[in-house]
């Protein structure tokens, strides 16, 4: 019968090499813990690749030292401008070609592969890419919440750029349906109308709760999936280790959510994607229909996705994870509200944001 000072000296060895593999000190010296530091930003960054601690070339250059501050920024700006052009894109070729060129199965794959690359391209901050994300990592993830209103900004307007380019690159073949400089909304009476490339609209059997709820689920989808696919103590999520494949699980998720619940409202699920090109396409002539088409339905994919995803954000921390979450804190986290100090503002809980 082993001694129990036996057993207790293995059990040591043992909780020392798991915290020896699970911590690893950063260039201050300080521990990051492997586990967590990827939740702060939703999709998981590996802080232990050698590319992470790759210094910039010339740094002493200004635009290296401008780079550097708007890192975060300039990787949530062109990671949507990757979305929506792949996105609005691809409604761009299937509505101008009447179908010829493509099919509603199109558009799914090339709204999926414009969030599966956005992700990639935006990786250096968390790639949100979508404010209602980004709302759901500051409540749920400790995401810093001084950042919400500045990655929000770079999301908007990195939408506003892509789909921009969108409409000069296919200016001429718009002209060729509509007709030269008209611009319409779609209808019943008039299908060949193209504003839908650029936003969505709702069917015109949907409700104004309808249109709420279609929204709304499909948002609270896919902050639930996004949640599982970064959770490490998931077994069957993508593990730190293997966050390059976070990217690929989000093309299959959103290529889900169109294939299965974007017909009705056209799956905007996102305040940026919907509301930047929006803003676009009345600025070059579709007019005020853009706001006012399905009883203004523009303000839907503004509120809904928010409400979504902290609906899923919620449902996840709730039932399934077990890691640092408000959820997971006496009174639900809510205490730190009653006592509002700049720390609650910068949500660092006393961590080092170097070592996130």
């Amino acid at each position: 019968m082993p001694q129990p000072h036996g057993i207790l000296y293995a059990w040591l060895l043992q909780a020392q090499a798991t915290d020896c593999h699970r911590f690893a000190p950063d260039v201050n010296g300080l521990k990051i813990d492997r586990q967590h530091t990827y939740e702060e930003h939703g999709p998981g960054i590996d802080h232990d690749i050698p590319q992470a601690h790759e210094k910039p070339s010339h740094p002493e250059l200004t635009w290296p030292k401008i780079r550097a501050f708007m890192q975060e920024p300039f990787s949530e700006f062109w990671g949507t401008f990757i979305i929506i052009m792949f996105g609005d894109g691809v409604v761009a070729q299937v509505v101008l070609s009447q179908g010829a060129k493509g099919s509603y199965q199109s558009i799914s794959w090339g709204w999926g592969l414009g969030v599966m690359l956005g992700v990639y391209v935006g990786g250096k901050s968390g790639a949100h890419l979508n404010p209602a994300v980004t709302l759901a990592n500051c409540v749920f993830r400790k995401h810093p919440w001084r950042k919400f209103p500045v990655y929000a900004l770079a999301q908007l307007l990195g939408a506003m750029l892509a789909a921009a380019v969108v409409y000069g690159n296919y200016r001429s073949a718009i002209d060729n349906l509509e007709g030269y400089n008209v611009r319409t909304v779609a209808t019943a009476t008039n299908p060949n109308g193209t504003a839908g490339i650029f936003c969505t609209y709702p069917a015109p059997f949907m409700t104004k709760t309808g249109q709420f709820f279609s929204e709304y689920i499909a948002s609270a989808l896919l902050m639930f999936l996004i949640f599982a696919c970064t959770d490490g103590s998931n077994l069957g999520a993508v593990t730190p280790g293997s966050n390059n494949l976070v990217p690929l699980c989000l093309f299959f998720i959103i290529f889900g959510i169109g294939a299965c619940f974007g017909w009705e409202t056209g799956y905007a699920i996102n305040l940026a994607r919907d509301f930047g090109p929006r803003l676009v396409s009345f600025m070059v002539g579709y007019g005020h229909e853009v706001w006012s088409f399905g009883g203004y339905y523009f303000w839907v994919p503004m509120v809904a996705p928010f409400c979504g995803t902290l609906t899923g954000g919620l449902l996840y921390d709730l039932f399934i994870y077990t890691g640092h979450s408000p959820i997971n804190s006496p009174y639900m986290g809510l205490n730190r509200f009653l006592s509002w100090t700049p720390k609650t503002w910068s949500n660092t809980y006393n961590r080092a944001e170097k070592a996130v």
